[in-house]
């Protein structure tokens, strides 16, 4: 190529350089189109960044500036139905429109017992390439969900699909096998389930961790375990290893080390299940999955049952209409089949491999490596298309066939960053929006940034959402009750005696922990469901706040001296009625099956580290004062609090509960679910009562959230009329703004848990 000559050059340049401004005036710019990124701090990417296989939430917030899904949900996380033409519902004052790319019709046939979900979405919806989403797009999805070596996070396959079994499994056969087939395989194992059950669950998922341990190693918020184990293989057994005599410190093979605890664990998924998810039911569905395929396998061999090409319950209707039919009805399967990412065919598939009439679904049945070869560079309809990760960056552009218009913010950055980093990145401008961890010490950090003190100010402005989830402190109605009744008013009153003293420190002990990162909270459910009841509910009450007669305790005058000593007035009524003999004040003999004192659990590493621990102290200081003795037994080993909860032996405890978007209650308070009777094991209240189990079954077998709400709150009265669960703290997460670069007036207003602030991106500008 010939070179320019050097005068000629800078006057080239210069008129690009006027060109360049010309572009970018005021004037010109399109739809207040700013080419200035939006960075966003993230920590690590695992790179997953496929609708199918992100299993992080940071891969899958990637998923989702970049893809539509079919389920349109409101702040609460409530179904919109009607979500084409748009449905406005109103949340803390103030009505929201929101609006979808489908409708989703939902029909249970009582009398067949079967459930038609009826999906049309709309038929302007393109993907960032410029192809039209259609009918086949979903189905190829569905397909994809449904293989049976599908590794990914979905669990659409484990609802009850008309024919997803037989299809997975290949074999008419598969939908024939009971649940009691299943669960008399699972109480007597074969050799094939044992072997089945290593290589599926504990191999792989020890396997991981082991590998998440050794991500650790330099990460501040782990640094007292790294500290106290320098290697990988000891941390790791430190948390995963059964045996208390097992000494990895004298095995120097860290390969060796993992076998080792494979080898403890056998085929227990019960025992995984507990250190990994402090749950021993986390893999009960696994187990039934893999069992259930072992009894298919067994009939297919014996010549039973014939091949399945298809899924008889997923039905292409049109070009932009999709059926899908169940079994029964289930109030949370629609989250499952409506929460589908729609992939596009054209791009994770191959179209010539597609002939929905024929039985072909864009891919080789059994094989999704076309699908997996795209994990890194996603494609979807969303707001944003991927453009590239590179040094720890992901970089994406906006997406111009966005149906919801083109996001005026033409490109954003995730960066990664550390968890220390996200407050002074925004403070340094590094960053312009993040999401560090709600603590104390954070927001004492943002709020010195602010020239006001205050979290949102001139610097930083915090939005605080509800954590999925909450803290409680339990009691087990078969260990703590009178004459071996747990449901008799005399058990109700004992426990509701313990709860008052312990609900009047609940203020305090939150506040010093937490901070403004945390709420006090007065009914066993998260905050973040729209199920739970809120303040301006005309029936709403402060929990355990009323004497044995029914007569508020507190008035709004009371010190906090003045509320411990009602407090524990009020306990005195409630001991009296259960049976306690007082005197003068003071307990001096307990009822038949009653005691003088009881003890608690709590998880606080043995030196008191747990928000709930001031609570239990100073509850237990008041207490002793009448007489009653309340010991804290604050446990180094968290695993002894779990084997307790398992063995049903333990009287109260400390901890907290994982929620989910829809708030159904069967695994944690039905009485078939009571530890030991054969269900999930998950009720550790011991709660058995038959209105609460019947409101239990209703509520989940309905579609009408308004009756469901009803319905719910009755049983969350029924539960605290119990008195086994003293609701305690809803944490809080947050997402952090810069006010200097951020229009903030332009940001997602009323930002939830279920509804976080990318939602609608689109209308987001910078300064």
């Amino acid at each position: 190529m010939r070179k320019i000559g050097k005068a000629i050059s800078l006057l080239l340049v210069l008129v690009m350089v006027l060109s360049a401004f010309a572009a970018c005036s005021k004037k010109d710019k399109k739809d207040n189109e700013t080419e200035t990124p939006l960075v966003v701090g993230y920590l690590p990417f695992s790179q997953k960044f496929s609708p199918f296989f992100a299993d992080t939430g940071y891969d899958q917030d990637v998923v989702e500036f970049v893809s539509v899904q079919l389920l349109t949900t409101d702040r609460t996380g409530a179904i919109v139905y009607n979500a084409i033409e748009g449905e406005t519902i109103p949340y803390n004052g103030v009505d929201y429109t929101y609006t979808g790319i489908a409708d989703i019709a939902v029909n249970y046939d009582e009398e067949a017992d079967i459930t038609t979900y009826d999906i049309k979405i709309r038929d302007d919806v393109k993907f960032s390439d410029g192809h039209v989403m259609d009918a086949d797009d979903i189905i190829f999805t569905y397909y994809v969900l449904s293989d049976p070596s599908y590794d990914g996070s979905s669990t659409l396959y484990s609802q009850p699909i008309i024919g997803m079994q037989n299809y997975r499994a290949n074999s008419s056969a598969a939908e024939t096998i009971t649940d009691e087939e299943v669960n008399a395989l699972i109480e007597n194992p074969s050799d094939s389930l044992n072997q089945a059950i290593i290589d599926e669950i504990i191999r792989p998922v020890l396997e991981s961790e082991f590998d998440w341990v050794g991500s650790l190693y330099g990460d501040e918020r782990y640094a007292s375990y790294t500290e106290a184990h320098p290697e990988q293989k000891d941390l790791f057994a430190s948390f995963y290893s059964l045996d208390e005599n097992y000494d990895s410190y004298a095995v120097n093979d860290e390969k060796q080390v993992l076998e080792d605890i494979i080898a403890q664990y056998g085929s227990d998924y019960k025992a995984l299940g507990a250190g990994y998810a402090a749950d021993e039911t986390y893999y009960v569905n696994d187990v039934k999955t893999i069992a259930r395929s072992i009894i298919t396998e067994e009939k297919k061999a014996a010549g039973i049952g014939e091949d399945v090409y298809n899924i008889e319950g997923i039905k292409k209707i049109s070009d932009t209409e999709v059926q899908v039919i169940t079994k029964g009805y289930d109030a949370t399967a629609i989250y499952q089949i409506g929460g589908a990412q729609v992939a596009p065919l054209h791009y994770y598939g191959d179209e010539s491999q597609y002939d929905y009439e024929n039985n072909k679904f864009g891919f080789p049945r059994g094989d999704l490596s076309i699908v997996k070869s795209k994990t890194t560079h996603p494609l979807g309809a969303g707001p944003y298309k991927f453009v590239k990760y590179e040094n720890k960056v992901v970089f994406l552009e906006a997406n111009e066939h966005y149906y919801k218009g083109a996001p005026k913010i033409k490109y954003i950055q995730l960066k990664e960053t550390t968890e220390a980093d996200k407050v002074t990145g925004i403070e340094q401008g590094t960053l312009d929006i993040t999401d560090p961890t709600g603590s104390k010490t954070t927001f004492e950090q943002i709020a010195k940034i602010n020239s006001n003190g205050e979290l949102s100010g001139d610097k930083i402005v915090t939005s605080s959402v509800d954590n999925l989830g909450y803290g409680y402190i339990g009691m087990n109605a078969d260990t703590i009750n009178v004459g071996g009744e747990p449901n008799s008013e005399a058990s109700k009153n004992l426990r509701k005696a313990i709860a008052t003293v312990l609900s009047v420190y609940r203020d305090v002990a939150i506040d010093t922990y937490y901070g403004d990162a945390a709420s006090v909270i007065n009914y066993p459910i998260s905050n973040t469901s729209w199920a739970a009841p809120q303040k301006s509910d005309s029936d709403y009450k402060v929990a355990f706040s009323e004497d044995v007669n029914g007569n508020q305790i507190y008035t709004s005058d009371m010190s906090s001296e003045d509320k411990y000593a009602a407090a524990l007035q009020a306990a005195l009524g409630y001991f009296e009625a259960a049976g306690y003999t007082v005197t003068d004040g003071k307990l001096t003999a307990a009822p038949a099956g009653a005691k003088m004192e009881y003890e608690v659990l709590i998880p606080g590493d043995g030196d008191g580290n747990h928000p709930s621990f001031a609570i239990l102290t100073d509850a237990s200081a008041a207490l002793d004062t009448i007489g009653f003795k309340l010991n804290v037994n604050d446990l180094a080993d968290a695993n002894v609090l779990w084997d307790r909860l398992d063995a049903g032996t333990q009287e109260m405890w400390c901890a907290a509960w994982g929620a989910t978007i829809d708030p159904d209650m069967y695994q944690v308070y039905h009485s078939t679910n009571i530890v030991g009777k054969g269900g999930t094991d998950s009720n550790h209240y011991h709660i058995a009562d038959t209105d609460l189990d019947t409101l239990i079954m209703e509520a989940r077998k309905s579609d009408d959230q308004s009756y469901r709400k009803s319905a719910y709150k009755q049983c969350l009265d029924i539960i605290m009329d119990w008195a086994v669960e003293i609701p305690v703290y809803q944490r809080q997460n947050s997402v952090v703004f810069s006010a200097e670069r951020v229009n903030i007036e332009t940001v997602t207003p009323d930002i939830t848990t279920f509804y976080e602030w990318f939602k609608e991106i689109e209308n987001t500008e910078l300064k």
